[in-house]
């Protein structure tokens, strides 16, 4: 349970970190989230199971929905 309430505190963070101004448009604090995101991933995952754990991924990737997009064609880029 605590994996849960990290996970949960992990949005509260991200989201209240995008409300402030940012000169690089949030990118510095979006790889710091990222780092911390995915080991927290983990734990939520192996604590909680598959189903739980693809929960939060996807509300992680709904904080993080740029890094994502940018992620996702780059991917395409390197397939096609």
């Amino acid at each position: 349970m605590i994996s849960i309430g990290l996970a949960c505190l992990w949005l509260v963070t991200a989201n209240v970190m995008a409300m402030f101004p940012s000169r690089d448009h949030h990118w510095r604090t979006a790889y710091v989230l990222i780092a911390i995101g995915i080991p927290l991933l983990g734990w939520v995952t192996y604590e909680n199971g598959p189903v739980i754990g693809l929960l939060v991924l996807a509300a992680g990737a709904s904080v993080l929905r740029w890094p994502v997009i940018y992620l996702w064609r780059w991917v395409r880029r390197q397939v096609g």
